[in-house]
């Protein structure tokens, strides 16, 4: 897990002043609409006496309120009353809590989780289609209940689809035809790699697909990554009709992940929007049909987390956009990036010590009451890289 990117918080939509607790790299963090309408994202631990504010409630002056002593908390993270020093007391300094950047994109909220400034962050991954005629899109999220770089390397595999979807392969009746073609490279971009694959498959038999691709032959996907948690992937049905489709991940812990799912499309867009609306709703259906599909082989992988060692895999050429995501990590990890898991899960065991994930004003601001994240040393990395 890394800090210094953009995570998805929650669709933009269910979004209302309530404060709601997400956790997002085994950190928790209130989320609420200010006074005005706009997003916040806070570190959720109260720095009084340890309070989760995602228990209390919003104000009339755009504060959240801890549920536990009534200290208020703006959306830049800054503490503007505490009601047992009475009302014109002066607030001390340290009387803060971390604030991170937002921005609200393609029907979701994304929070900075980290300390980089604003001319140096990695972009939220960006959709070409927002925005253009003869394109819809839909929103949906879902939990998994394994790690976030298996789901990607999942979507960067494109040898999986003969035999996991029923709709992108033929179940393996074709083996002594089938192979991986070569991949075109496609999207590569500072932050990650990309790829598109030309291959054979079958019509669909859906009966709302079927009218997308009624006949069997050349089928094209792909797919490729901004950062460790964005991911793309085009399905291109025929020529001219594309599902493309925008997955961004948050890793809530080890084991657990929830994906936002955005979905565009151009197919099945018409002039009358109840149809465009029964439309969307069984397009997300055969989405979340596929995704149970890779949920249930994800599942049973072992181990659990990506092998440190690819010798202890047995890798072959198609595998390379997954090489290359590895690749990316480890420069991430090279920058400094990384999460120390076991300094934050012995701290989580020991009981009585919480971080909170650096925002962009501890670079400035002195006098933290909660220490940042552990983070791995970058000089490790280098290593395993050597390795």
């Amino acid at each position: 897990m890394f800090i210094n990117f953009w995570y998805p918080v929650c669709i933009a939509s269910e979004l209302t002043a309530k404060p709601i607790r997400v956790t997002i790299l085994k950190h928790d963090f209130v989320v609420f609409r200010d006074n005005k309408g706009r997003a916040a994202v806070l570190s959720d631990t109260c720095v009084h006496r340890g309070g989760s504010l995602a228990g209390g409630k919003t104000k009339e002056d755009g504060t959240v309120q801890c549920p536990y002593h009534g200290w208020r908390f703006n959306s830049e993270g800054e503490c503007t009353r505490i009601p047992s020093l009475g009302i014109k007391a002066k607030i001390p300094g340290r009387a803060r809590v971390d604030s991170y950047p937002v921005q609200e994109k393609y029907g979701l909220v994304f929070a900075f989780l980290g300390d980089l400034p604003e001319a140096e962050r990695p972009p939220i991954l960006e959709i070409d289609e927002e925005g253009q005629p003869g394109w819809r899109s839909t929103v949906v999220s879902f939990d998994v209940n394994y790690h976030y770089e298996r789901s990607i390397e999942n979507g960067l595999d494109p040898a999986h689809n003969e035999y996991v979807h029923t709709t992108h392969g033929y179940q393996g009746e074709k083996e002594e035809e089938y192979k991986v073609n070569e991949l075109e490279p496609h999207r590569n971009n500072p932050w990650g790699f990309g790829f598109m694959h030309t291959f054979d498959a079958p019509p669909l038999r859906h009966w709302l697909m079927k009218h997308f691709r009624p006949s069997g032959g050349k089928m094209q996907a792909g797919s490729g990554t901004v950062g460790p948690n964005h991911m793309w992937t085009f399905i291109h049905l025929s020529e001219k009709n594309f599902m493309h489709q925008y997955m961004f991940e948050a890793p809530i812990s080890e084991s657990k992940t929830r994906v936002f799912l955005v979905n565009f499309r151009n197919i099945g867009v018409t002039k009358y929007e109840f149809l465009n609306k029964l439309i969307d709703k069984k397009v997300n259906e055969r989405n979340m049909f596929i995704a149970g599909q890779d949920i249930v082989v994800v599942n049973k992988l072992k181990p659990i987390l990506t092998p440190p060692s690819r010798t202890k895999e047995l890798l072959m050429p198609h595998d390379k956009v997954i090489l290359q995501y590895r690749d990316m990590l480890d420069s991430f990890e090279a920058r400094g990036w990384r999460i120390d898991l076991d300094a934050v899960n012995a701290a989580h065991a020991k009981g009585d010590v919480i971080h909170a994930i650096p925002s962009p004003a501890r670079r400035t601001d002195k006098g933290w009451v909660l220490d940042p994240v552990p983070l791995v040393p970058p000089q490790n990395t280098m290593a395993q890289a050597a390795e």
